[in-house]
């Protein structure tokens, strides 16, 4: 009896400690990941402030999804205590971590007007923002391509005010070539770029700069969060992947950046391509095929022709076995986080579904079941 018991009570505590584990993984995952805001707002910290009532301003502006969890990571990393009074910006999609960071690092700053560039994958877009006292949000005031006919007068305007903030949006997805060529075209920075980046090791996220700031030291520290990112990514691994090192993971992550936009689908998306490599399977990934084409260089602007879909290249994943020798895009923390945690799947194949998402199968006959449904849509498209 007493045997029976020991054992259920070890079995117990192994189960709890599990979960408990679980929890924890959880807790910093969320805490570190991207935030909910989709356009940046000026918090306010009045001085006496307690991170309790900080943390529930910043869930009534959005800013966080968790108050609980953002005061515990404030805890946890020993800053409840360096809470700092003023007026401070907080950017789109900032984390918890970041959060943080930004109102205890203190610094204060008017969060007056703004200048974002958004370095996206198909252009680069200077937005000018002011904030508005009453609401606590930017509301926009100009918008334009950087290096094109045409400057706002707004733009001019900010540039000559000493409290304009400058931040610079890199989306996930970029190359390193479009990176380079988009800081080449923003006025406010200086210096040159020597050499295009090594592909996949910039950090998609916003950076605070200054006007005169070097262009080769904003690429630096862009390197050097990337280089965090990935090491964390790799150390909370799967066993037993397909993958061999960090820099595997990192043209997987690129892979599975560039198949999809769907933020819930990265994991389904992860486990094709980990199951097709367990399977001794090519990967088959159309992004792959315009990266040997453009090498980065832009965008192709076009579908894919039989011929190129055809041809070998390095990184022509319907010719070559497995992954190709370097990542196709700069990748963010997500799909990091895919690459290495790929849901438990028998997926083998997927296809667009027409929603912008994909409709994913075990078995080519259901597969080609969801094929022909896409080339109906398609064809239902062209004709209306």
């Amino acid at each position: 009896m007493w045997r029976s018991l020991a054992s259920n009570m070890l079995t117990f505590l192994v189960v709890a400690l599990f979960l408990l584990g679980g929890v924890i993984l959880w807790g910093q995952s969320t805490y570190r990941a991207e935030g909910p805001l989709d356009q940046a707002i000026c918090v306010e910290v009045p001085r006496g402030s307690n991170m309790a009532q900080v943390s529930q301003r910043l869930a009534d502006q959005g800013a966080v999804s968790n108050p609980a969890l953002f005061r515990l990571g404030a805890e946890y990393a020993d800053k409840s205590g360096q809470l700092k009074a003023g007026s401070f910006l907080v950017p789109p999609q900032a984390s918890m971590e970041v959060i943080v960071d930004t109102i205890t690092r203190g610094g204060a700053n008017t969060c007056g007007t703004e200048v974002v560039y958004r370095i996206g994958v198909t252009r680069v877009l200077a937005e000018v923002r002011e904030l508005d006292p009453a609401t606590g949000r930017f509301v926009e005031l100009a918008e334009f391509l950087p290096g094109g006919d045409e400057t706002p007068a707004d733009y001019t305007r900010v540039r000559g005010e000493a409290d304009t903030r400058y931040r610079i949006s890199l989306a996930e997805g970029v190359t390193s070539w479009q990176v380079r060529e988009a800081l080449g075209a923003l006025d406010v920075l200086e210096g040159e770029i020597a050499e295009v980046p090594v592909e996949g090791t910039l950090a998609p996220d916003s950076y605070e700069i200054v006007p005169g700031e070097s262009r080769a030291d904003l690429i630096a520290e862009m390197q050097t969060r990337q280089a965090v990112r990935v090491a964390a990514a790799w150390a909370a691994r799967d066993p037993d992947l397909p993958i061999s090192t960090p820099e595997e993971m990192l043209v997987l992550a690129s892979i599975i950046e560039k198949e999809t936009g769907v933020a819930e689908e990265r994991g389904q998306v992860a486990s094709v391509f980990v199951n097709r490599l367990n399977r001794g399977m090519r990967l088959q990934t159309d992004p792959t095929v315009i990266y040997g084409v453009t090498e980065g260089r832009g965008v192709l602007g076009r579908g894919l022709r039989q011929s190129e879909l055809r041809r070998a290249t390095p990184w022509n994943t319907y010719v070559i076995q497995g992954l190709p020798p370097t990542p196709i895009a700069n990748p963010g923390i997500a799909s990091l986080q895919a690459a290495v945690q790929p849901e438990a799947t028998d997926y083998v194949f997927f296809v667009a579904d027409g929603t912008g998402g994909h409709a994913f199968a075990e078995t080519l006959e259901q597969h080609n079941q969801n094929v022909a449904r896409w080339r109906q849509i398609e064809a239902e498209r062209r004709n209306n």
